[in-house]
C-alpha cells in the first residue's frame, strides 16, 4: 500500500465563528493531501491531464470529524491509497494534529475519465506503473 505525508497550517479564512476549521474545508485539506501523494511518485495531475487526457473528478467523498482543528494549527495529512486504480482511485486521509492527535479521518474515490469523450476510461498505464511496487 502506498502511503504519503504532508503538512499544511490552517489559515485564519478556513475558520468559523467559533474559531474551529469549518467542515468544508477538510475536503481542500483532502486535495493538497492526494496532489502532493501523487507528485511524491513523480506524476501529477496536470501531466495526467494535458498530456494524457485524463480527469479525475470525485465519485465520492466520506469524512468523520474526531475533533477540531483551529486558525495557525499544522496538520499532518497522510494520505493511503489501499489499492492499485483500475477505473477509480480510492484515497483514504488521516489528519492529525501538532500533537500527534487523530483528529479527522475520511476517503474519497475518484474516477479516470478520458478528457475527450467525457467516458470513463483506465488508470494512465504511467500511474499504474509508479504506484505497482508498492501492491506486490
Amino acid at each position: 500500500m502506498y502511503i504519503a505525508e504532508t503538512t499544511l497550517r490552517v489559515r485564519y479564512a478556513e475558520t468559523d465563528q467559533m474559531g474551529y476549521v469549518y467542515y468544508g474545508n477538510y475536503a481542500s485539506f483532502y486535495e493538497i493531501g492526494r496532489t502532493e501523494a501523487l507528485r511524491s511518485l513523480g506524476f501529477s495531475y496536470r501531466q495526467m491531464e494535458e498530456e494524457m487526457g485524463v480527469m479525475m473528478p470525485v465519485l465520492d467523498l466520506h469524512v468523520q470529524f474526531k475533533a477540531p482543528a483551529y486558525y495557525d494549527d499544522e496538520l499532518r495529512v497522510e494520505v493511503r491509497i489501499p489499492e492499485l486504480p483500475q477505473t477509480r482511485m480510492r484515497f483514504d486521509y488521516r489528519l492529525y494534529n501538532t500533537g500527534g492527535k487523530l483528529i479527522n479521518e475520511g476517503s474519497t474515490t475518484l474516477v479516470f475519465v478520458n478528457k475527450a469523450s467525457g467516458r470513463p476510461c483506465r488508470a494512465p498505464e504511467a500511474l499504474r506503473t509508479v504506484l505497482e511496487p508498492y501492491y506486490t
